[in-house]
């Protein structure tokens, strides 16, 4: 059995705040903070460049590697860290269209987060050897899997609805058609049970700051199946991913390893504080964590449908579909998130109408989940959202 849940005494949460966004952004992890000043103190500060050895830094990226690869069901080694998941998401894509040099589709699917999209749309560009993206609906993606198709890249939980593709049987699908197949696991790193060794999948991808607390701008993960990886031709050929940078050698070598997939320098700082950040999971069981998601997100359900009519729940009703998150839709929903915002419950809001809730295990409880509904059902019962305060709109939604 792992430990007890929720961890709340392991996180920094603000008095009288509600935190239903944690798959946007999580908490402050308590340890974190004075992690952050002692690197800067005491390791920059005191050592100063002689900290690459003496303090571990070149070997960060590998360390918080491993520590990523348990939560998603991947060996050690097999993960590398870095760089934001724009740049691995364009690793693992220009890798996997090498590795089938005859074929011209990348399929994903129009549900799929921008990011990804608009990285396939540049790589298509930069490449101009006539490479096609196709986007068929979620539902439909599994079926437009086809021969021609040279990679197939997806979202393993939808980042608006919380709609949670079958790993396993689209990736079969994927190996079945010849296709290689990338997974973007940033709404699935410690949210939901991932097992990429199961999968066998060729890639996955994700970032940090969300379920996994690494804090804003932490670095992203790349995951390649350990019997390819020497196959793999890095199109950012960076200077850490040679096989020994400080030979200063003029041509590139790839490192023997998933170090080839590192580019440029490691941010240290974020680093060291993501570390700090996964100690939090020492000791838990993702089944166990899955089992409290379900609870918590089923009571939010039953809760908001019978206390605010007016919104329609946007995500799977089955929470077996559906990841750590549940999505409901609201005409005003805007400026409905704004106004339960004031009143200490955070959610977030993504266009055209959706209002998302995260739930994180670690620090919510039934009793969280139900008081947030209580506020949300006074925001909606009377209208606060049509104050002009809440209907200006921010740069982040």
């Amino acid at each position: 059995m792992g430990v007890s849940l929720p961890r709340k005494d392991l996180f920094k949460l603000p008095r009288g705040v509600i935190y239903l966004d944690g798959n946007s952004l999580g908490v402050l992890p308590k340890g974190a903070a004075a992690r952050a000043a002692r690197v800067i103190e005491a390791e920059w500060g005191q050592q100063l460049i002689r900290a690459w050895n003496d303090a571990g830094w070149m070997d960060l990226p590998r360390v918080v590697g491993d520590r990523i690869a348990a939560l998603i069901g991947a060996p050690e080694g097999s993960v590398a860290t870095g760089d934001t998941l724009s740049i691995k998401v364009y690793q693992a894509l220009a890798a996997a269209l090498k590795m089938r040099p005859d074929r011209r589709v990348i399929l994903s699917d129009s549900g799929n987060f921008p990011t990804d999209l608009y990285m396939a749309q540049g790589l298509i560009g930069t490449i101009d050897k006539g490479y096609e993206l196709r986007t068929p609906a979620p539902e439909d993606a599994a079926d437009a899997i086809s021969e021609d198709v040279a990679v197939v890249m997806l979202t393993h939980v939808d980042y608006r609805s919380g709609r949670m593709h079958d790993m396993k049987a689209i990736t079969e699908k994927a190996h079945a058609a010849g296709a290689v197949m990338i997974w973007d696991l940033a709404h699935s790193a410690g949210a939901v049970p991932v097992d990429m060794a199961g999968s066998n999948a060729e890639f996955a991808v994700g970032c940090t700051y969300k379920y996994l607390n690494g804090g804003p701008g932490a670095p992203a993960f790349i995951y390649a199946r350990p019997d390819i990886i020497e196959d793999v031709a890095p199109a950012l050929a960076g200077w850490l991913g040679h096989a020994a940078p400080f030979a200063m050698e003029p041509g590139y070598r790839p490192a023997m390893a998933t170090e080839r997939l590192r580019v440029g320098t490691p941010p240290i700082l974020q680093l060291a504080v993501l570390q700090e950040a996964l100690t939090v999971w020492d000791g838990v069981d993702m089944d166990e964590v899955r089992a409290a998601s379900i609870a918590l997100s089923e009571r939010f359900v039953l809760e908001v449908s019978s206390r605010c009519p007016d919104l329609t729940l946007a995500s799977p009703a089955d929470p077996l579909r559906r990841g750590s998150q549940v999505s409901f839709a609201f005409k005003e929903g805007y400026a409905a998130m704004q106004a339960l915002i004031a009143r200490g419950v955070i959610g977030d809001f993504r266009a055209p109408d959706i209002m998302r809730f995260g739930f994180t295990p670690l620090y919510l409880d039934e009793a969280d989940v139900i008081h947030a509904a209580e506020i949300l059902q006074e925001v909606i019962r009377t209208e606060a959202y049509l104050d002009p305060a809440y209907q200006a709109r921010s740069r982040v939604t």
